[in-house]
């Protein structure tokens, strides 16, 4: 009796000690300054395009929601309708070691996310912006007012409904 109360406890024990390390990694990212929290699944969303940016030497893929992914495919962005949440995930460029012209992932640098509500979001073009640095996913910015700095560079584009992304077209 006393070695199956031990292995009980034992099993009550590992469980608690499993459960709570499964729940702190799911929930370790702090949020953003602005208090927007990473969005939960995004690592399992769909590809809305590519991109690469040769002043930094960086590539990127845009990702998307359900919302963003049909609004997307059925060419309604303009606006984007409330819901939709872009993310763009960034690396550094690198060479393929067996594939010199190739230009592949190398150093995760961020993670950052627009997320269009209309009415929270009025003064940033109904979006609300976040960004987290590098493979730790440290939240970007000092304070709130970060998103200055973020709806600044996405101005020029406002009448894309201040996306740069060109939602890559499928037969």
């Amino acid at each position: 009796m006393k070695r199956f109360l031990l292995f009980a406890l034992l099993v009550g024990v590992g469980t608690l000690i499993y459960a709570s390390g499964a729940w702190s990694a799911k929930h370790a990212v702090a949020p953003a300054p602005n208090g927007i929290a990473i969005p939960e699944g995004y690592k399992n969303w769909r590809v809305i395009a590519p991109s690469q940016r040769t002043d930094n030497n960086t590539i990127r893929v845009v990702l998307g929601n359900d919302v963003a992914m049909e609004a997307a495919r059925a060419g309604k962005t303009k606006p984007w309708p409330d819901g939709a949440i872009l993310g763009k995930i960034v690396w550094k460029n690198k060479t393929h070691e067996n594939w010199p012209t190739a230009i592949v992932p190398g150093p995760l640098v961020h993670a950052e996310f627009m997320i269009k509500d209309s009415k929270k979001y009025a003064a940033t073009g109904g979006w609300g912006f976040a960004r987290w640095l590098g493979m730790d996913q440290k939240p970007y910015g000092k304070d709130a007012t970060f998103v200055q700095e973020c709806f600044g560079c996405h101005t020029p584009v406002k009448e894309s409904d201040y996306v740069f992304t060109h939602p890559g077209m499928l037969p």
